[in-house]
């Protein structure tokens, strides 16, 4: 598997990145501002994340998604180490992170790829968007921000 930029001339993996957030409204805003790179085993697209600078220093991971019939064989564990390497790389100092309260595997990858918990934002993703979003038999509300030190 190869991890790469995503070349001008490509259009990014939409519905990819739909299965990380499903607002395409928000989608396309931080595509616009941020870089995607995309995750490839012989020239099929199987995973994608987009970083976006947030504040001096600081980036953000705001979308990674796997493809869902490669789920479960660490192409997740790997764009993570990925984008935490390329941050580093490019002088940032935090990387950050922000997932749902719902989102059970997400925050334990995160966690075990070297990120902390540093706040809950209550209510953020009632106030964000327009349809509930469930996952695991639990109700998405809140959004859990963790970082990780470079």
């Amino acid at each position: 598997m190869d991890i790469r930029l995503l070349n001008r001339n490509e259009q990014p993996p939409i519905n990819l990145l739909l299965l990380a957030d499903p607002s395409q409204t928000i989608v396309e805003d931080y595509l616009d501002r941020g870089t995607c790179y995309i995750a490839e085993c012989n020239t099929e697209v199987v995973g994608v994340y987009v970083l976006l600078p947030t504040r001096p220093e600081t980036i953000e991971l705001v979308n990674i998604a796997v493809e869902e019939e490669h789920q479960g064989r660490g192409i997740g564990k790997r764009l993570v180490t990925d984008a935490v390497h390329r941050a580093k790389r490019n002088g940032y100092t935090t990387i950050e992170v922000g997932t749902g309260n719902s989102s059970i595997g997400q925050l334990a990858l995160y966690q075990k790829c070297g990120f902390r918990m540093t706040g809950i934002d209550r209510g953020y993703f009632i106030r964000h968007y327009e349809e509930a979003i469930f996952e695991n038999g639990i109700q998405c509300r809140d959004r859990v921000r963790l970082s990780q030190d470079l």
